[in-house]
């Protein structure tokens, strides 16, 4: 029988690191070897039963990254792009698989990542679910089959809470449209519209963000032209879903050469 993995869990006080807890605790596959939690939060030193509200499991929550890290063969980070930044170059020094789940990271924080994927193995993406992976390379198929006549418009709903918009979803969600269509996102992305924004451009791929309440996750991509409408839709109503993928990716990972990867390599999503 194959030895459990050892997952260490950033963040683990948060919604996606409680529901990563409760995800490895249902697995035969998995362990949770450490937690984080950035410094001065009030679980560290705390065993992460009893600050999760049950029996002691041994395991206690920490602010040391490495060593956290170096009893684990991967860290799973649905944290902030700087958290995430440390947490990359904390798992290349200990050779630890690097699942990422992270949203609104920039170009040049990428690239940092990038960096670290010489000499180890990131698993980044900004959804972990199944669906929404389907959904992205739909997206990219549909829009190859439509001109520029269909209007193409991402909407995406969260909680209440988020902090970034777009969604990471929403983004790749428009990379795949743009992609399709042969063309640059960063060109024709349009993402403000208040007050007299004058009429809609031909062949922009415009993006909503709604915030509100409780909403897990929901995104639709609607193609419109004159009439006729399509629409292709996800709805998560359970964070374990992400919990699920990203624990798929970090098994999935195991053994593979250093460098960095998506849930589109994981799920063997991957065009050619």
């Amino acid at each position: 029988m194959t030895t459990p993995m050892k997952i260490a869990i950033t963040g683990v006080s948060g919604r996606m690191g409680r529901m990563l807890v409760e995800t490895i605790d249902a697995s035969d596959a998995v362990t949770v070897s450490a937690t984080l939690e950035r410094p001065g939060h009030d679980w560290i030193g705390r065993d992460l039963g009893l600050a999760l509200g049950g029996a002691e499991r041994g395991v206690l929550v920490s602010d040391d990254i490495d060593s956290a890290l170096a009893d684990s063969e991967a860290v799973i980070d649905f944290t902030s792009p700087a958290a995430t930044i440390r947490f990359a170059q904390a798992a290349a020094r200990v050779g630890a698989i690097h699942v990422i789940g992270t949203t609104g990271m920039t170009e040049q924080e990428i690239a940092q990542l990038d960096a670290q994927s010489a000499g180890a193995v990131i698993v980044r993406a900004g959804n972990m679910s199944l669906g929404v992976n389907l959904l992205v390379q739909l997206t990219k198929r549909v829009a190859a089959a439509l001109d520029d006549d269909f209007d193409i418009e991402i909407i995406e709903s969260h909680h209440n809470q988020k902090v970034d918009a777009p969604s990471g979803t929403a983004l790749m969600l428009g990379e795949a449209a743009a992609e399709g269509r042969g063309v640059s996102l960063d060109a024709v992305s349009d993402r403000g519209r208040d007050g007299l924004t004058g009429a809609r451009q031909k062949g922009d791929i415009g993006f909503v963000s709604v915030r509100g309440g409780d909403i897990v996750g929901e995104h639709d991509v609607l193609f419109a032209a004159l009439g006729e409408r399509i629409t292709l839709r996800h709805v998560a109503s359970d964070r374990s879903v992400f919990a699920r993928g990203a624990l798929k990716a970090a098994l999935w990972a195991r053994g593979r050469a250093p460098g960095a990867y998506d849930m589109l390599d994981v799920l063997g999503l991957k065009d050619g």
